[in-house]
């Protein structure tokens, strides 16, 4: 058996010596050092400590906000002619999102998720993982130019709420969290960030164009809105409402002081007829003469103190406590007047109702007559703008005049009088046409239709 060490000169590189040098360097060590020592046993990581390392702020946001989120399913009915133009009923059903912001059970969510539900056709339910029951909720009020509308659930308890928050102070780069039900995938979280501030979106569909809305990145599709934008403390910042259908990571949020100007202007369902000053200090501004403050004895300079056994000491809490009051026909009101509380007892007003008369110094009743419903006056407040255009009770609207108009809104219901005025400045003038039954035979000829104006006041 042949020795390789005598083939080795020949496998080795030209370059290198033909022969091994017969011994080491002397500057190497004579033996080459140990293994470096095993490290030392630790103790092993508890199954506790593994998953407090998971916890972060957006998985804190998530637990916080995620009970008070409902899933909306919509229900309806319309009408469509087959091939042979016979009006055929069909129905149809839709879903969103919305958030619980009052314990009461009161829900913010997106107006067009409820828009062409029946009556009776609005079901809401939370994460299973926290309550299981679907519930009945009712339909409030609603601002279509806003995209906003308030529920109701119809449920003996209290509900989890999500804090509202403030977007007068968001930063483009802050992390933001949705949550909601995109394609019917219920309770689905995302985050991101605030991608820009002050957008201006256009719904041709709607006919609706929105000013000053929050966009972020955080994935929001169909089916999520009317659920919550949330910042890093679990706040409120906004309601999802829009999504750019042509791109991805853009979505779109109603900023939440805007939300609360409108629950406070336009959603609240009662009216008590007085204003409070800006500010927390809750100080009543002024009172309608002749609405139901100053027929309780509430007077301008009092300060709120608490709604209904509510107390109030910021406007965030006199906002909520509002809500609360609607279905109930009188609210205790304490007020704090030199020094001194005063408890005073409140008729509740409708909010369409209150409109006509703060505005219009009238009252009204929906009149139905024949496949058409009008409105029929009630009462007319002396030396209102109703009482200079000369209305009187019975007497039946047909008809408004606004602006540069060519033709009036047919007027069919006093919310639908209400929603029209309320949006008009003072001084406006308005054109109304007025039937007046003379011969009272009950019914209403064309001879007896009048026109006159009116200013708001």
């Amino acid at each position: 058996m042949l020795s390789l060490l005598a083939f080795l000169p020949a496998l080795l590189p030209a370059s290198l010596p033909a022969s091994l040098p017969a011994s080491l360097p002397a500057s190497l060590p004579a033996s080459l050092p140990a293994s470096p020592p095993a490290p030392q046993d630790t103790q092993p990581v508890s199954a506790e400590e593994r998953y407090r390392r998971r916890i972060t702020p957006i998985t804190q946001v998530v637990d916080s906000a995620t009970p008070a989120v409902v899933y909306i399913v919509t229900e309806g009915q319309t009408v469509a002619s087959d091939f042979f133009g016979r009006l055929i009923p069909q129905r149809f059903s839709g879903s969103g999102s919305g958030v619980v912001i009052l314990k009461e059970g009161f829900i913010i969510t997106n107006y067009h998720v409820v828009e062409k539900a029946s009556l009776g056709g609005i079901k809401v339910s939370f994460d299973k993982r926290y309550d299981e029951t679907e519930y009945e909720a009712e339909l409030v009020s609603w601002v279509k130019q806003e995209d906003l509308a308030l529920l109701r659930i119809r449920g003996e308890r209290d509900f989890p709420t999500v804090p509202m928050g403030t977007s007068s102070d968001l930063m483009i780069g802050e992390t933001v969290v949705a949550i909601g039900s995109p394609y019917g995938q219920t309770h689905t979280v995302s985050s991101g960030i605030i991608s820009g501030l002050h957008r201006n979106v256009d719904i041709p569909n709607a006919g609706l164009r929105f000013g000053d809305l929050i966009q972020t990145d955080a994935s929001i599709n169909f089916g999520n809105s009317g659920g919550p934008l949330l910042n890093i403390n679990g706040e409120l910042i906004g309601i999802n409402s829009a999504v750019n259908s042509q791109a991805q990571n853009i979505g779109f949020a109603i900023p939440v002081d805007r939300v609360k100007a409108v629950i406070e202007e336009q959603l609240t369902p009662t009216w008590l007829g007085f204003e409070v000053e800006p500010g927390d200090h809750l100080k009543v501004a002024t009172v309608v003469p002749g609405g139901p403050a100053e027929q309780a004895g509430v007077a301008s300079g009092d300060c709120i103190v608490s709604l209904n056994g509510r107390g109030v000491t910021r406007q965030e809490d006199y906002r909520l406590a509002r809500l609360g009051i609607s279905g109930v026909r009188e609210v205790e009101l304490a007020v704090e007047r030199e020094g001194k509380q005063r408890r005073l007892k409140v008729p509740v007003w409708g909010r369409a109702e209150g409109i006509l008369f703060e505005k219009l110094g009238m009252q009204a009743e929906t009149l139905g007559l024949g496949r058409g419903s009008y409105v029929r006056v009630t009462r007319v407040q002396a030396g209102s703008p109703a009482e200079e255009l000369g209305l009187e009770s019975g007497d039946v609207i047909d008809g408004v005049l606004v602006g540069g108009r060519n033709r009036p809104w047919q007027i069919q219901s006093p919310e639908e009088l209400a929603r029209l005025v309320a949006v008009l400045p003072a001084r406006t003038e308005l054109t109304f046409d007025v039937y007046r039954d003379l011969d009272k035979d009950g019914r209403l000829e064309r001879d007896e239709l009048h026109r006159g104006n009116l200013t708001l006041r």
